[in-house]
């Protein structure tokens, strides 16, 4: 892979974007990009978003007809709230902002908490979500549901196209959800991807054999089985996605072959004939066909195909023009000045809370900071055999840009409270920042005082207003199991020292537990029983955390 650094991989990427593409512009802090050329008064702005390495969703898709501005997260990882936030303010025009979410967690929480600061500034916002991988359906009903994938883009499309004719943000939005619901898509890997920086693939997997129902960011998937031929494999993929829509003869659909990121346009047209006579066979009408690589998992080897129950209007809309760069055209180059080089993301200036220095805050918090910095790279092999292997990476990004310095010798108790909890929600993004970043925050409103009572309230609060957000409870093999524990130990003790004792050693308890738990959120509930046998991640980082206190107090 070409990279000058794994850390500015993503920045260094945009600006090359932005460089070779006529109508976008970069916005570095929070970091988000729009159109140069604002919309008409009153239309209806789309914003869309998500981890970086699915390129050239989504700023290929920035143009007149599709996409008005996007924001791009770290690899693999949502954007922050923050970024969402700015970004929806920057492309309104009086019309409302319908932000285009794909279901994963991180994604969905970041893009709702922007929507309820919009609300503050009395801006109109709805949102659709796009939730079309049958792989991680569940029949009972439970988990997160279906993940958001290539339907994504013809979304994007429709919505774009009913914006740009004038409609309203809620007819919009109806449009969207109509093909969000008539959308379904299931993948295959024959290769893993690697990400920027690392020294091995997100996942193993031996010759010969193949990855079904994998995700789009690196994740392993719900089944391996041996390789097949062509013929076969569209088969395998297809007849989950029919059934999952239960579409029936004489029925019209958009048939989209979508290459993961190292797969040839040879293969994909290949597919593609194979998924036509399969159809043809069920009586199923292709009305319009869509092959490309325009959802990627950085550089898997692999494909999705995806099916979209279509209806006149939908049609109309998906025809119209667009001078997105990626849908595709051809678009003129950028002749402004290159960016300057450089990452993105908001830096910290400490707000006086009036609260005084604590000792015994700065070294908990200090402490804590630095061990799960030095402990990235086994936070990273535990997700990677977990989950998609991002986790580590987002702590560095969150707890890197933090002052040790001043957390150590100048902040005072409730400002480094703050200081951690704005770098998670604006550095980090994905799940992890913005449940980190709302755990803290939590610290930061409740301390007033440095005591039991309030640091039982903040635990009770952070646990609280996490359940509420991310929809986890124990037993789902999340931080939640190590945090539940923790806060009734801090409850039902009699003092401070007492209290921060039992708290990490019931968190570290609660860890251990995840070890044999079948996840039912987070990323981890993506492979099912092949995250058995490993500790969460984020539990962990938890019981270091509680730990971190006892030692210090």
């Amino acid at each position: 892979m070409f990279v000058n650094s794994a850390t500015t991989f993503v920045a260094d990427a945009l600006r090359g974007l932005v460089a070779s593409t006529a109508d976008i512009a970069w916005h570095a802090d929070p970091g988000f990009l729009t159109r140069k050329e604002p919309l008409k008064s009153g239309r209806v702005a789309l914003l869309s978003g998500g981890g970086s390495g699915h390129e050239p969703m989504h700023a290929g898709f920035i143009g007149a007809g599709m996409l008005t501005g996007v924001c791009p997260g770290l690899v693999f990882t949502s954007p922050n709230a923050l970024q969402v936030h700015e970004a929806s303010r920057a492309v309104s025009v009086g019309g409302g902002v319908l932000h285009i979410v794909k279901n994963y967690t991180g994604d969905v929480m970041n893009f709702s908490i922007a929507r309820e600061l919009l609300h503050e500034y009395g801006i109109e916002s709805d949102h659709v979500l796009v939730d079309d991988d049958v792989a991680s359906e569940r029949a009972d009903g439970d988990g997160p549901g279906r993940r958001g994938t290539a339907a994504t883009v013809i979304v994007e499309k429709v919505c774009g196209a009913a914006a740009e004719r004038g409609d309203t943000l809620g007819a919009v939005a109806s449009v969207g959800r109509r093909v969000a619901e008539n959308s379904r898509s299931m993948a295959v890997a024959v290769s893993p991807c690697t990400l920027p920086g690392a020294s091995e693939p997100s996942f193993d997997l031996p010759e010969g054999e193949i990855e079904l129902g994998i995700g789009i960011h690196g994740e392993r998937g719900t089944e391996r089985v041996p390789a097949m031929p062509a013929q076969d494999l569209v088969a395998t993929l297809t007849q989950p996605v029919i059934d999952s829509l239960g579409l029936e003869r004489g029925e019209s659909v958009i048939a989209f072959v979508n290459g993961l990121g190292a797969t040839h346009p040879m293969e994909l047209q290949l597919l593609y004939g194979e998924l036509a006579e399969f159809l043809s066979d069920k009586g199923i009408l292709i009305a319009r066909p869509l092959v490309g690589s325009l959802v990627t998992a950085l550089n898997m080897g692999g494909v999705s195909i995806t099916l979209v129950r279509v209806d006149d209007e939908i049609l109309e809309l998906f025809d119209a023009p667009t001078d997105a760069p990626a849908w595709p055209n051809v678009s003129a180059g950028n002749d402004s000045i290159l960016p300057e080089r450089g990452g993105f993301g908001p830096s910290f200036s400490p707000t006086e809370t009036g609260s005084v220095r604590d000792e015994f805050i700065s070294a908990w918090m200090a402490s804590w900071v630095e061990r799960v910095l030095a402990e990235e790279p086994s936070l990273t092999d535990l997700d990677r055999r977990a989950g998609d292997g991002d986790f580590g990476t987002n702590m560095v990004a969150a707890l890197g840009q933090v002052d040790l310095a001043a957390i150590r010798d100048s902040y005072s108790a409730r400002t480094i409270f703050e200081a951690v909890s704005d770098s998670y929600l604006g550095n980090a993004g994905g799940t992890s920042g913005a449940l980190f970043g709302i755990w803290f925050r939590q610290f930061y409103n409740s301390l007033t005082t440095v005591d039991l009572a309030n640091i039982a309230a903040a635990a009770r609060g952070g646990l609280d207003k996490i359940t509420e957000l991310g929809g986890a409870r124990t037993g789902d093999k999340t931080m939640v199991d190590a945090i539940a524990p923790a806060v009734e130990a801090l409850e039902g003790a009699a003092d401070l020292g007492e209290g921060l004792r039992a708290a990490a050693a019931a968190a570290h308890e609660g860890v251990r537990s995840t070890e044999h738990l079948t996840a039912n959120r987070g990323r981890a509930s993506y492979v099912g029983d092949a995250a058995k046998g490993v500790v969460d991640p984020g539990a962990l980082v938890i019981a270091w955390f509680f730990e971190a206190a006892s030692d210090a107090h």
